[in-house]
């Protein structure tokens, strides 16, 4: 009976979570139009933290609830879900096209901050001067795409909005406010729900981070994806998953960092950022190979999603 309660929990903490999110980012459109900010630093801004906005939310939760395993293991879940499972199927669905701002400028990014990010965890010690080192990246990545951005390289990954989907100033006041009040509620209810059900079946809270919490935050970036592939807007998968994963290493996973620094196991550091940073450079591998082709096929969205599979099993088996 508890651990049905919990399991409800979880699912209405997931549910309501995906349903703000996507509120909150409305709303911050709106308002962002309202402020005149320039459209595509709006759009840049929106869109990376929009799409993230659920997995930093449940990693600064879970960190000051004393549940950093979990935050760790939400960041850290969410990227390699983002890569196998969400890019995986999308691909499977519909070959991806492959865009020379995406090859040439976000993706070359994240792997640089892939690599430095393994050399800040190297020590097995999450600490605040990690978490102060990634969010320095972060800001420093940000500022390189709003130059790009402002000197005539803009990306269509990143464009905000369209005028006529921007909410009124009252109304979008009002959805990032309610957004932002339930995407904290939610995330609340994420967290203590996964982490009573981690201790009640006896696992530890990082296996159901990277698991269940990190596939349920990466659903707005799947929902979105799938969607775009089933209308035929195939290109904008990747940018998008690229600028998700992006935020996912540099600022959900300094949450914990600065919230609850931690020592970080083994399994933590070489199975889980490895396959991360793994197919990280699985996908890399793809797209420079596919770009002659102009696309990521089938064959490779199957590659990804069976990586995917294998490890969420390797996890499954390790906590039992």
């Amino acid at each position: 009976m508890l651990i049905s309660a919990y399991i409800l929990a979880l699912v209405t903490g997931l549910a309501v979570l995906t349903w703000s999110a996507d509120r909150f980012i409305n709303g911050a459109a709106g308002c962002a139009s309202g402020l005149n900010l320039p459209p595509m630093v709006a759009g840049l801004i929106l869109v990376a933290f929009g799409t993230s906005a659920p997995e930093i939310m449940v990693s600064t939760l879970a960190a000051s609830s004393g549940s950093p395993g979990l935050a760790v293991g939400n960041a850290l879940g969410s990227n390699i879900a983002n890569i196998g499972l969400v890019l995986g199927l999308t691909t499977v669905i519909a070959p991806i096209e492959l865009k020379r701002t995406v090859l040439f400028r976000e993706l070359p990014i994240l792997l640089g901050a892939t690599a430095l990010a393994w050399l800040l965890l190297a020590d097995f010690r999450l600490s605040p001067g990690d978490g102060i080192r990634l969010l320095a990246l972060l800001a420093l990545c940000l500022t390189y795409l709003v130059w790009r951005a402002q000197t005539g390289a803009a990306s269509d990954e990143f464009q905000p909005p369209a005028p006529s989907a921007r909410l009124p100033p009252g109304q979008a006041t009002q959805h990032f406010i309610t957004g932002l009040i339930a995407l904290i509620a939610s995330a609340r209810l994420l967290v203590w729900s996964a982490s009573e059900l981690a201790v009640t079946l006896g696992v530890d809270e990082s296996v159901v981070g990277l698991t269940v919490v990190a596939v349920g935050t990466s659903l707005p970036e799947l929902a979105a994806s799938l969607s775009a592939a089933l209308k035929g807007h195939h290109d904008m998968a990747l940018g998008n998953i690229v600028g998700s994963n992006l935020l996912n290493l540099l600022a959900v996973l300094a949450m914990p960092a600065l919230i609850a620094p931690m020592d970080l196991t083994g399994l933590t550091v070489i199975r889980d950022y490895g396959t991360m940073a793994g197919l990280t450079v699985l996908l890399a591998i793809f797209a420079y190979t596919m770009q002659r082709k102009g696309k990521l096929a089938r064959v490779e969205g199957g590659i990804l999603l069976v990586a995917y599979a294998v490890y969420v099993t390797i996890v499954v088996r390790s906590a039992l």
